[in-house]
């Protein structure tokens, strides 16, 4: 993963129309800050990311979907042009956030009608032909105001197109690539280092959804001398724990 540090001073106006306040965040792939519109005095996110970034991910990000924060304005910063700048829909708490209020464990209940909300944005996202690729409680955030109890999902900072935009055929299959994503949540075949697809994305969500349920996951406080050895152990506990072992939970409704 590349290391983007975004550093623009505080009142710093981006696109000559949206203020600064101050930083409340950040992604794979970049900084978010608190933002204000001059005009109206509306409150907006604002996500910058270096010019010189490889892989740009910003830009699928600008493209208002269902389910992703609106966009208003997308470009150079305007003060230095070292970032380019992303005007968005401010939203509330993440869901991992919305956990941890609760008490760490959500019913049944709250679990279904948060998923059929995720499984939505999941599928949107696909539809648009791209991999989320990170899928984790915390890159899903709720609105605010009159969108109070509507999921958002957001940073696609890992995100990856799998099908060419030339050919429009899948991406092909490979089994040489590194873990991309969060480990807890990652499917079994990005830990095998096969090339993920949407089904990972599925799978990642699945785990979200017993995280939710259960409290913790089966994997969770491995120890380990380095990071890479902490994968290998997540990997291990995932392949050894069945579907039924996974799906057990204390049964509160």
């Amino acid at each position: 993963m590349e290391s983007r540090k975004v550093s623009l001073s505080a009142n710093a106006l981006i696109g000559g129309k949206w203020r600064l306040v101050r930083k409340i965040g950040g992604g794979s792939f970049g900084d978010i800050y608190l933002g204000q519109n001059m005009l109206t005095g509306d409150e907006v996110a604002i996500k910058l990311e270096p010019v010189t970034a490889r892989h740009p991910q910003l830009l699928y990000e600008s493209r208002n979907s269902s389910g992703v924060p609106r966009v208003y304005w997308f470009g150079p910063d305007g003060v230095s042009n070292r970032y380019k700048a992303m005007v968005m829909d401010l939203l509330g708490p993440s869901l991992e956030d919305l956990f941890t209020f609760c008490g760490r464990r959500f019913s049944a209940k709250t679990v279904l009608t948060l998923a059929e909300q995720m499984l939505w944005r999941i599928e949107c996202v696909h539809y648009r032909g791209l991999i989320h690729r990170d899928i984790k409680p915390d890159n899903f955030l709720m609105g605010i105001g009159p969108h109070c109890n509507r999921v958002f999902i957001v940073d696609f900072g890992l995100a990856k197109r799998f099908r060419d935009h030339r050919t429009k055929c899948h991406i092909p299959y490979r089994d040489d690539k590194n873990l991309t994503g969060t480990a807890r949540y990652a499917s079994i075949n990005a830990h095998a280092g096969i090339e993920q697809s949407r089904r990972d994305d599925i799978e990642s969500l699945g785990y979200v959804f017993m995280y939710f349920l259960r409290g913790h996951l089966p994997w969770q406080g491995l120890k380990a001398n380095t990071k890479k050895q902490k994968y290998e152990r997540i990997y291990e506990k995932k392949l050894a724990t069945s579907l039924e072992a996974l799906c057990v939970t204390s049964g509160r409704l």
